[in-house]
């Protein structure tokens, strides 16, 4: 499994001690120093069944900066993907990636559920 975070966000400390404490083997990946690409993206959002959004990091200050609120829902589904692919901090976070399953944030529930 893959999983992205950022080292310094306490929601991907969380999932990282949950993760450890489940025994679950994976591959960290920090997401503002190797940023996920454009393919990849793609092929997780594709995968995931997800709506576009949730792999933006609403809360987070570019997101804010950018003013995506306003502009996101004026954006075809490749530009919101190559955005995010501009920028890791932009990114939801933490991913989790699995043969099966995509999942952004960290609901406890849902990765239980998943794994």
């Amino acid at each position: 499994m893959l999983f992205l975070c950022y080292p310094r966000c306490t929601t991907c400390q969380r999932a990282k001690a949950w993760l450890e404490e489940q025994g679950v083997s994976y591959t960290m990946r920090d997401i503002k120093e190797n940023n996920p690409s454009y393919e990849e993206l793609k092929q997780w959002y594709e995968a995931s069944g997800l709506p576009l959004k949730k792999f933006f990091n609403t809360s987070g200050l570019q997101y804010k900066a950018l003013a995506l609120k306003e502009k996101l829902p004026t954006m075809t589904e490749e530009e919101q993907l190559r955005l995010l692919a501009t920028d890791g901090m932009l990114v939801k976070r933490p991913l989790l990636i699995g043969e099966q399953f995509v999942l952004t944030g960290f609901r406890e529930k849902e990765w239980e559920a998943a794994l």
